[in-house]
This record gives C-alpha cells, sequence and structure tokens, in this order.
C-alpha cells in the first residue's frame, strides 16, 4: 500500500523514461533536479523525452514494491538550455531526423545556440557534413512542430486527451491557441470533430457567457450531429431539439428558440415542414438530401427508353444462353432494369436477387453499356465478385476517396469527375447512409443508371439515415420485391426460418439433420460456456477441425452474458490461450495475441497491406483478419486478412478489436459459412425482429441458435423497429410533385 505525504513541486530534466504508456500517457521517469538527486516520478506525462525539463506538483509517496516515487498531479515543460540537456533532448529522436550521431554533431558545432538555429536559421545546419538543405528545412519543420505542439498541449492540457490535443494541432497548426482562445467552439466543427463538452469547458474557462450565441449554435448543432451517430436520425423535431437544447445548456427554451430562428434566417441552421411538424437539421443534411432528390429526378428524366419488344427480346437471349426462365418477378426486374434511370430490386435470401444481377450485367453487356458493381462493405464486394464472376468495388473505392494531410475526406469522383460507367449496380443497398449516397449520386453521369440491390427487412444503416426505405417509401422509384424462394429448391431451413422470421412466424426449431439448429439453455450463465463448447469441441468432433474456421458468432449486443465483450474474452481463453511463445499486446483494455482473430473496425485509405508480393493500402470496416505476429521491439503488429497482410503501428491498435464474436450490425453486408448466435435477456431495443432476420440471413450453410426459447419467440413478435428521424422522403415526393413529374 502507497504512503501519500504532502503536496509540494520540483523541477528538473529527465534522465531517463522508464515506462510510457501510448493509451493514457501514463508515465514513468527518472528526473534529475536542481541538487543532482534522481527522482522517480509517476503519472500522466504527453510526449516526455529525455533531456526535457520539468516543473512537476504533486506529492511524494512510499510505495511497498517500489520505493518511494513523485505521483504528478500537474506539470509545465521547457525546452533544456545547457548543452548536456540539449544533447540528451536530441539524442531521444524526439527531433524527426536528428539521431544520437547527427544530434552530437549539432550541439558540438553550436552548443546552447542549438534551438535557436533549428528554428531561425535552418540553413547553417547544412555547415555540418551528412546534412542537405532539405534535411535541414525537414529538422526546422520538426523542431516548430514539437515547439508548437508543446505549447498548445500545455495551453490545452486540463481539457483534452493526448489524442485529441494532437488532431486539433494537425488541424490549426501553429495559430490552434490563437484560434480556439478566440472561439473555442470552433473545436466542434467537422473538420475537428471533438465532443461539445470539451469545447465548453474551455470557453467557460475564458469566460464565454453561457447565452452566447457561438455555444448555442454548437449546442444545437452537437445534439443533431450527437442523434445522428446514436440513433441515426437525421434531423429532430423542432420542439424535441429546444427541449434538450435547453436542458444542455443550461438556459431557458425561449432563448433558444430566439437563437434557433436567427440561425435559420441565416442559413447556419436549416428546417423542413411535414404537416404540421417542423424537422430541424444541420446545413450539411439540408444539401444530402437536396441534392439526392434532385440528382434521382435527373436520373429518372434523362433515361433512354428502350423499346418494349427489344427489351422482350434480351431477356428471351439471355434465358436461351443460361438455359432457364425467369419467374415473373425476375422478368419485371430485368425489364424495368433497362427502362429506369433508377430501380430498386430487394427481397430476401433465396429469392434470385444474384440471378437477376448475372442476366442484367449480360443483357447491358450486349448493349455495349460499361458497368460497374460495388457494395458498401470490403466483404460485401467481395461476395458480390464472387457471386457474378466480375469485379466489384467498395463505394468509396468506386468514388476514389481519399484522405487529405488534414485528416479529412474527399471522394474524387463527382459532378466534376464523374463515375466512367453508364450502369452502376450497387449490392447490400440497405447500408448506405445519407452522406454515402449523396456522394455516390453526386459522382453519376446525367445519363447514367443506378440499380439499389438489397434486402429491405434487414437493419438499417450503421449511419444516418434510412435511405433504402425512404426510396421505396417516396413513391419516385420503381421497386420489384422478389418473394419466390429458389435456393436448394426452399428445402434450407436458414431461408425457410429467415422468411417464417420476416412473416412473424415462430422458426422451425426441431429439426436434427438440416442446416438449423436450437441448443436450449434456460439459464443465462449457461449460455457463453454453451457457445464455447459448441465452437471448441462438438462442432469440431461432429465436422471435423476444418469447420473451425468456418464459424462466426453472431449476437445482439456488446453487453450482458452473451455480448460480444464477455464471449470474446472467453473465446480467446478457449481458442488462442496465453502461452510462453506467443507475444501479447494490451491496448485500450484488450488483450491482443498472436493467432487471434481480429476485425478491423473503421475504414482506413491508407492502411498499406502486401498481397502475393504486390502492395495496395487500404481496409474496411468489418474486414476480418488474424494476428500472424506482434514485434514488439518494432512496436508493430502483422494481421493477415484474407490473402492480404497488412502491419499496424501500436498507435493504430485502436482500429482493431477481437472478432471471436461480433454484434449483428458489425455482420452486416458479410456471409460466413456457420453462424452461432447467442439469444439472451439483452436490452429490450435490440430485441426485435429485423435484427434477428439479419443475424439469421448472414450464415451460408448452417445456423445454430443458443439460448432461451422465450427470447426466440419475443425477438419475432417484435416487429417494432428503431424511429428515425429523416425527411429524405418527403424531400423527394416534394421534388417530383414541384418538377410535374413522378414514377
Amino acid at each position: 500500500m502507497e504512503q501519500r505525504a504532502t503536496d509540494t513541486h520540483i523541477r528538473g530534466v529527465i534522465e531517463h523514461i522508464v515506462y510510457h504508456n501510448d493509451d493514457n500517457d501514463y508515465t514513468v521517469l527518472e528526473l534529475a533536479d536542481t541538487d543532482g538527486n534522481l527522482i522517480t516520478a509517476v503519472g500522466t506525462v504527453p510526449f516526455a523525452a529525455e533531456g526535457e525539463e520539468l516543473t512537476l506538483e504533486g506529492s511524494y509517496t512510499y510505495h511497498k514494491e517500489y520505493g518511494r516515487q513523485f505521483v504528478i498531479s500537474s506539470y509545465e515543460k521547457n525546452l533544456p538550455t545547457d548543452t548536456d540537456s540539449i544533447l540528451k533532448y536530441l539524442s531521444s529522436r524526439t527531433v524527426k531526423g536528428v539521431g544520437p550521431v547527427t544530434a552530437l554533431k549539432i550541439v558540438n558545432r553550436f552548443g546552447e545556440q542549438t534551438f535557436d538555429v533549428m528554428e531561425n536559421h535552418p540553413e547553417w545546419l547544412t555547415d555540418i557534413s551528412g546534412i542537405t538543405m532539405k534535411k535541414a528545412a525537414q529538422i526546422s519543420a520538426s523542431f516548430k512542430e514539437q515547439a508548437g505542439l508543446r505549447g498548445f498541449m500545455m495551453f490545452c492540457k486540463d481539457y483534452m486527451t493526448t489524442a485529441q490535443i494532437t488532431k486539433v494541432y494537425k488541424c490549426f497548426g501553429g495559430s490552434a491557441t490563437d484560434r480556439i482562445r478566440k472561439n473555442p467552439y470552433c473545436l466542434c466543427d467537422s473538420f475537428c470533430g471533438l465532443p461539445f463538452d470539451v469545447a465548453d469547458r474551455i470557453a467557460a474557462s475564458l469566460g464565454f457567457s453561457s447565452d452566447h450565441e457561438d455555444r448555442l449554435l454548437h449546442g444545437l448543432c452537437y445534439l443533431l450531429n450527437y442523434n445522428a451517430s446514436l440513433n441515426g436520425h437525421t434531423c429532430l423535431p423542432r420542439e424535441k431539439l429546444m427541449a434538450a437544447a435547453a436542458q444542455l445548456l443550461g438556459v431557458s427554451e425561449e432563448r433558444v428558440g430566439e437563437v434557433f430562428d436567427i440561425f435559420l434566417r441565416e442559413g447556419r441552421i436549416c428546417a423542413f415542414r411535414i404537416g404540421d411538424e417542423v424537422y430541424a437539421m444541420t446545413r450539411d443534411v439540408y444539401m444530402a438530401e437536396a441534392r439526392i432528390a434532385a440528382k434521382l429526378h435527373e436520373l429518372q428524366s434523362n433515361v433512354a427508353t428502350l423499346d418494349r419488344e427489344d427489351v422482350l427480346s434480351l431477356i428471351e437471349k439471355v434465358e436461351t444462353t443460361v438455359g432457364i426462365r425467369y419467374a415473373a418477378l425476375q422478368r419485371e426486374a430485368l425489364y424495368e432494369a433497362m427502362r429506369q434511370g433508377v430501380m430498386i430490386l430487394t427481397g430476401g435470401p433465396g429469392t434470385g436477387k444474384t440471378t437477376v444481377v448475372r442476366a442484367m450485367l449480360s443483357m447491358f453487356r450486349s448493349l455495349g453499356m460499361k458497368t460497374v458493381l460495388a457494395a458498401p462493405t470490403g466483404r460485401a464486394a467481395k461476395r458480390l465478385s464472387e457471386a457474378t464472376g466480375e469485379e466489384a468495388k467498395t463505394i468509396h473505392r468506386m468514388l476514389e476517396m481519399e484522405r487529405k494531410d488534414d485528416a479529412q475526406t474527399v471522394f474524387n469522383r463527382n459532378e466534376r469527375n464523374p463515375i466512367e460507367e453508364t450502369v452502376v449496380i450497387v449490392d447490400e443497398s440497405s447500408m448506405i447512409d445519407l452522406s454515402l449516397m449523396d456522394a455516390l449520386m453526386r459522382a453519376l453521369r446525367r445519363r447514367a443508371k443506378l440499380i439499389l440491390i438489397g434486402d429491405s427487412n434487414q437493419l438499417p444503416s450503421v449511419g444516418a439515415g434510412n435511405v433504402l426505405a425512404d426510396l421505396i417509401a417516396c413513391g419516385a422509384v420503381y421497386t420489384v420485391c422478389l418473394t419466390e424462394i429458389f435456393r436448394q429448391s426452399g428445402q434450407s431451413l436458414i431461408v425457410t426460418n429467415a422468411h417464417r422470421i420476416h412473416e412473424g412466424e415462430a422458426p422451425i426449431l426441431t429439426a436434427t439433420d438440416n442446416d438449423f439448429f436450437f441448443v436450449q439453455r434456460e439459464q443465462e450463465a449457461t449460455i457463453a460456456s454453451a457457445v464455447a463448447d459448441l465452437i471448441t469441441v462438438r462442432l469440431p468432433k461432429a465436422y471435423g477441425k476444418q469447420i473451425c474456421g468456418k464459424i462466426q458468432v453472431i449476437t445482439p449486443s456488446r453487453k450482458g452474458v452473451g455480448g460480444v465483450e464477455q464471449l470474446n474474452a472467453l473465446l480467446q481463453e478457449r481458442i488462442n490461450p496465453k502461452g510462453k511463445f506467443k507475444n501479447e499486446k494490451e491496448s485500450h483494455g484488450v488483450i491482443f495475441r498472436v493467432g487471434d482473430r481480429v476485425m478491423q473496425i473503421c475504414n482506413n485509405y491508407e492502411i498499406e497491406w502486401e498481397k502475393n508480393g504486390v502492395a495496395g493500402a487500404g481496409l474496411f470496416n468489418g474486414d476480418i483478419g488474424v494476428i500472424e505476429q506482434i514485434d514488439m521491439a518494432n512496436r508493430s503488429m502483422r494481421v493477415c486478412f484474407d490473402d492480404k497482410t497488412a502491419s499496424y503501428g501500436f498507435d493504430q491498435l485502436d482500429e482493431l478489436e477481437l472478432a471471436y464474436a461480433i454484434t449483428v450490425h458489425k455482420s452486416q453486408g458479410s456471409e460466413y459459412p456457420v453462424v452461432v448466435i447467442p439469444l439472451y435477456a439483452c436490452p429490450p431495443m435490440l430485441r426485435t425482429r429485423n435484427l434477428f432476420y439479419t443475424a439469421v440471413t448472414r450464415a451460408k450453410e448452417m445456423v445454430i441458435l443458443v439460448g432461451q426459447r422465450q427470447i426466440v419467440a419475443d425477438m419475432v413478435k417484435n416487429d417494432r423497429e428503431i424511429l428515425r428521424y429523416t425527411t429524405l422522403k418527403e424531400r423527394i415526393a416534394e421534388y417530383f410533385e414541384d418538377n410535374s413529374q413522378r414514377f
């Protein structure tokens, strides 16, 4: 146990950094004080470097294992001033391009003037052998960045995490402190994207009043954006927004209403009326919906309509070629695909959507029309490619998305540089959110065709909006819903039960010789162990060890006895236990171990990978791989994603999580040979029919439910879909009415 003494302060130079945690910046360092004593200090010290001078406030303690320590409560940093400390500081590689050898040369040449030379006279560095003008400029830029970042860090250290400080500094550079002093709420803008409460605390410390217009504007936008990211709303009813804003900001609803009307007149916030209700939204959302509606009308208005008999002749030629007769709804889909500017093809599993897509490709090809296949995720694109035998891209790759130096993402395919192909076919369209749909529509040529394919009964997009459902409901897009089941002559229980669930009927749980099984466990405490036993013992015993790599656990929630967090910890212990010769690394509360299955949880278009000796870049949300190597010396991890191998620095591990078990939402757009679904008393909002349906339809060969029979019944019965406030449907309908054309 520690014994704590009185608070005090000390000043000295960092002699040695004993330990530093990259995730939370907890640091153990040895500090030489002004009397030459070596003191062990512990606490949160971002960007600490040997040779740096610190003034620490805190208290001495005595730890039973580590002895006397100084626990840091706050600190100030200063650059070293004597030559020995300057040399130690530069030798620690804090400044890019300067290592121990170069540091010694520079300090020997310039002594105590070293930092002044690096900042103000970098050309003098070229007097030293091995330093070119280009390298001198790089050294100077790195030193200035460190100095600016250090000052900015001291300004923000009580309000932001290290990652947030670095992000903001990259956005604003050397003017960061001045910009924040002038208007701290600029931190909430999209290019910084910091939480409102961070900016609000800084603003309060700078004396901003509680009803300052910038505070009220960004508070309103924060609530709109928060509801978009958390609940998928693209807008909120005005009265709900006013009440929430008054509570968040601590001002009256009347005052919020006053400034809202001002912002509305100035165009800083937008609104749309549906009946008697006014819906508030950010300007970005308003413009995105307007562009989608306008482009939809343009595509429908400018379509080159083919003669009816010519289209029927094309369909018959494809039927002759493939040797089948398409069902009536399939023929309708093919017919309308040739005649509409925009068309939606929807239907459940086994209804022949892929068969129709292959026929479409053949028909468009026979007309000399260039087509491109796309999907929202990498795994969905891979599935589409395998099903059609043609290349399929992610929508982001098709739009040539790239990340700029300021961390902003841009699409290089847009209205000024549209997609070359005249027919764009997008699968898994239920996953497309409002912002991605906006980017897609902006990149289509004026006379292009857009065909959206998806299962409208699945969960809506993770991002804000309910695009596919709104397009179907708006009345402006021709929609064909396939209903006849073809897969395996209707004998697959996966397909049968998926349709039963969709229709509100209980799935068949009594079969013992098909592809859909139920393992009953009425005691919740036994569900996780039953899942682990299935994966590690029962399934390998019944089907051979080769099945292990085909199994994916998909669960409704992150929390609870059958949630992602508990299952991943248990399955890691059972499938890939700690070993003497297995390296492991802890990051953001997760232990990563060589051999673990992991998932990329965000799109990263810059991460480099290698495939059969060919280099590339880009990994996507939902990509699953296996950790091949953890290199402690180089602070990196190598992960194999199917046939691509990527390297992650330890500072990138927050983009990964264990993937023995994943949520239903994370499984969207993917398909797995064997799916195991734990069913337990997760939060009521997750015990819904469409979530259950989505989980079941992720399986290709086998589904195994593990858990309580009552939960199965509850989920099938609960057809409540989570409300999403959007105005896209009404915006499209109004646009078509105003332009006197409906389809």
